[in-house]
Order: structure tokens, then C-alpha cells, then sequence
């Protein structure tokens, strides 16, 4: 086993000039992520420098079998910490032979909200607060949870440390080191309320590259969990009951927003999003009314609600803002499996581009 250490951890800029590129894509659940490796002449630091590949769609659930071929359009560069040297990750988004987006393809709708001369002036910037849940892999039931049967209740657990509070922390913190070698603006993580749940941080990011990033960060946790034998899940509520929900909550501001008098500019954003509640909601992920509740750190889902310092609320104000009269905001509704290209473009459009 040493020797196939040895090799995994090869540095090839001793012996050639050619580096490894990793493309990453999202699969036909919205969620999956898959990738696959090529060669490249040298190193590379612009995704335009990059080649178009493709796909055999029919196999991850994109296109049907009699025309399965699905093009991967190169969007955005990492460092990849698992070959490390020049070696990269390729963030890609996905197309039909003859160039358009294909149905599940996220980020090119995002873009376009995103290149609006509108939203370019207002300099978006977020920061998704993402949630994840780490599973034992043969039974599917939290990391460190004993077989068939439950942990105390929570409280100890929230930024907890100890053998019995703090469940999978070599995981974390071996993430949170890659994403940052990687060149993820990860600002943070921490434990979560319910013990073998973490969350980190990713921003503030301005635009699409909020979505890249959180895509990028959550393949580099995939493949972490992979190498520890530990399943990742995304799901909103993995155990039912009395343990908190996994969110992705997303903190937003604009340039008016950060300026005096922004407070005004963020209450009437905020008002907006309360009058297309439903339509955020329906996008907002998967199985989210598991988790939103109104008991555990949440609004119900049906009900829209505001307030400083609040987190029941939907939307939530930090008192510092308030303070200021200007800064941002947090939407607390976005589920732990929600597509960060859906839901921040989402938000730009609501807030900024939007005339109720």
C-alpha cells in the first residue's frame, strides 16, 4: 500500500510538462456530480484555453440512449488538491451537438441573469452557509450515532468539541484545507445542531461564481467522504423528528445595498421576495417541507416572515445592519440540496430585475 501512496502523490512537473484535468459536471438528478480526467499539453489558467468534451448522457440520466452524446463546456478553473502540482478541476455546464443548453443545465439560465447590465451595475455578492449530514456507510444512519438507536438531545453538539459532540471533524477539517489550497473562498465551517452535521461557509462571491464554488466545494467533500468511506448526504431533514433540518442559507447584498441608506434599498428587496414567495419556495429544493417546519430554526413553509436578528424568520436581518442602515441579508428558506446557480440568480432577478 505504501507504493500506491507513492505513486497517487507523484509529482509529474519532475518528469513532464503535461497536467491532469478533472471535468466536473451535475448529473440528471440536479444533485449528482460526475467528472472524468484528461490530459492537457500544459498548464492552463483560463477556461478558454480549455477543449469542449462530451459525455454519454444516456448513462447519467441527461439524454436518451439512441442520442446520448452531451458536450461539457469548460466555465471555470481550481487547483486540485488531490493531484496537486498544475494539475486542475474543471467546472463545466452541459449542451446538445448543436450548442444548446440542455433542460438540466442550470448555470447558462443563471448566467444570463447574471451578464444583465442591471445586475452587473449592482455587484452581487453572497455568502451560502451549506449544510451536509455525514453517514455511516453501511447503514445509512448518522456518522457516530449507535447502530439502530439515538445520541442524547441536541444542544451539546452546535460548535461542540469532544469524542461525543464533535462526529467527523478530520473530514471537516480536511475540506476546508482543499477548498482553500483549490482556491474556494471558503470563509468558515463549523459543527451543527445535530450531532454529524457540519456546515461551511462559501464567500462573499460575487455573481455565477457563487454557484461554481459551492459546486466545486461540494465535489471536493465528495470526494474526501469517498476516500474516508463515509456517505455525504444533502438531504433537508435525514432524520425525522426532533433533530434540525440541513439548510443552505444565503446571505445577499448588492452595491446599494452596502451604501448609506442601503437598509431602505434592503427592505424593499426583501418585500419583493415576500410577494414571490411560492414561486422561491417551488425552487428552493427538494423535500424542503420536511424541513420547514416552524420548529427547528425555521419559518413554516407556507408563511413568509421577516425580522432582525430573527431566526424563525425567513429572512433574517442581522443587527449590525440594522445598526449601519446598510449591509445584507440572509434568506434562511434555500434546503441543503438546493442548486446555488437556481437560487442565487434567483434572488438577482427577484430583487433587482423584477417590477411587481
Amino acid at each position: 500500500m505504501s507504493l500506491l501512496s507513492d505513486l497517487i502523490n507523484l509529482n509529474l512537473s519532475e518528469t513532464t510538462d503535461k497536467i491532469i484535468a478533472e471535468y466536473i459536471w451535475i448529473g440528471g438528478s440536479g444533485l449528482d456530480l460526475r467528472s472524468k480526467a484528461r490530459t492537457l499539453p500544459g498548464p492552463v489558467s483560463d477556461p478558454s484555453e480549455l477543449p469542449k468534451w462530451n459525455y454519454d448522457g444516456s448513462s447519467t440520466g441527461r439524454a436518451p440512449g439512441e442520442d446520448s452524446e452531451v458536450i461539457l463546456y469548460p466555465q471555470a478553473i481550481f487547483k486540485d488538491p488531490f493531484r496537486r502540482g498544475s494539475n486542475i478541476l474543471v467546472i463545466c455546464d452541459a449542451y446538445t451537438p448543436a450548442g444548446e443548453p440542455i433542460p438540466t443545465n442550470k448555470r447558462h439560465a443563471a448566467a444570463k441573469v447574471f451578464s444583465h447590465p442591471d445586475v452587473v451595475a449592482e455587484v452581487p455578492w453572497y455568502g451560502i452557509e451549506q449544510e451536509y449530514t455525514l453517514l455511516q456507510k453501511e447503514v445509512n444512519w448518522p456518522l457516530g450515532w449507535p447502530l439502530g438507536g439515538f445520541p442524547g438531545p441536541q444542544g451539546p453538539y452546535y460548535c461542540g468539541t469532544g469524542a461525543d459532540k464533535a462526529l467527523g471533524r478530520d473530514i471537516v477539517d480536511a475540506h476546508y484545507k482543499a477548498c482553500l489550497y483549490a482556491g474556494v473562498s471558503i470563509s468558515g465551517i463549523n459543527g451543527e445542531v445535530m450531532p454529524g452535521q457540519w456546515e461551511f461557509q462559501v464567500g462573499p462571491s460575487v455573481g455565477i461564481s457563487a454557484g461554481d464554488e459551492v459546486w466545486v466545494a461540494r465535489y471536493v467533500l465528495e470526494r474526501i467522504t469517498e476516500i474516508a468511506g463515509v456517505v455525504l448526504s444533502f438531504d433537508p431533514k435525514p432524520i425525522k423528528g426532533d433533530w434540525n433540518g440541513a439548510g443552505a442559507h444565503t446571505n445577499y447584498s448588492t452595491k446599494t445595498m452596502r451604501e448609506d441608506g442601503g437598509y431602505e434599498i434592503i427592505k424593499k428587496a426583501i418585500e419583493k421576495l415576500g410577494l414571490r414567495h411560492k414561486e422561491h419556495i417551488a425552487a428552493y429544493g427538494e423535500g424542503n417541507e420536511r424541513r420547514l417546519t416552524g420548529r427547528h430554526e425555521t419559518a413554516d413553509i407556507n408563511t413568509f416572515l421577516w425580522g432582525v436578528a430573527n431566526r424563525g424568520a425567513s429572512i433574517r436581518v442581522g443587527r449590525d445592519t440594522e445598526k449601519a442602515g446598510k449591509g445584507y441579508f440572509e434568506d434562511r428558506r434555500p434546503a441543503s440540496n438546493m442548486d446555488p446557480y437556481v437560487v442565487t440568480s434567483m434572488i438577482a432577478d427577484t430583487t433587482i430585475l423584477w417590477k411587481p
